[in-house]
């Protein structure tokens, strides 16, 4: 018996890696945190996705991320990191990869929820879901990308009537940034 795999998972796999005829290692289930709204933060009922060590941390790893975004429909945007103080984005989902050091986020809001990240790491945060960094190492690096059509905002308020209504128009991602369109966030996100 052959065991198949179709052409795109390859393909992701094959990006992934930066070099034919290496296969990367497929990401174990994301983490799932839901949050809830919290004070002024909105948050969303679709949970975060957070893949632990997604990706090996060789080579150029920025790069080998850009391209898996790409590959799998989320087009990268910018390298940076993430800012210092709460917000969230009200016309955009947002995948993170951390490709270089470490930093402690909270997700959620003031007092939400603390994650630690390092480089390999991967967070895909629905639109309206607060993020800010409290603290990470000098060589911290963050692809930031998003799906195909969306510019993301930065909000620091609470969410107006005419805020709530772009979040509700975000359109459903067409397939996850690090598995592709089978994989988990199509299937998580429905749920």
């Amino acid at each position: 018996m052959t065991a198949q795999i179709n052409r795109r998972q390859f393909a992701a796999g094959i990006v992934a890696a930066g070099v034919a005829g290496t296969s990367a290692p497929q990401p174990h289930a994301p983490e799932q945190l839901h949050l809830k709204p919290n004070g002024w933060m909105p948050n969303n009922v679709l949970p975060v996705l957070l893949y632990r060590n997604a990706l090996p941390v060789a080579g150029d790893l920025a790069s080998t991320m850009e391209r898996l975004f790409a590959a799998n429909g989320w087009p990268p945007q910018w390298r940076n990191g993430v800012y210092t103080f709460h917000h969230y984005h009200s016309t955009a989902h947002e995948v993170l990869g951390f490709a270089a050091g470490h930093a402690d986020l909270v997700l959620g809001g003031e007092g939400g929820t603390a994650v630690t990240v390092h480089a390999g790491d991967i967070a895909v945060l629905p639109t309206g879901t607060g993020h800010c960094r409290i603290s990470a190492s000098d060589d911290f690096l963050v692809i930031g990308a998003y799906p195909p059509g969306e510019a993301w905002d930065i909000c620091r308020t609470a969410p107006t009537p005419e805020v709530r209504e772009r979040m509700s128009r975000v359109k459903f991602p067409a397939s996850d940034p690090v598995t592709g369109a089978e994989g988990a966030l199509p299937k998580l996100w429905r749920a």
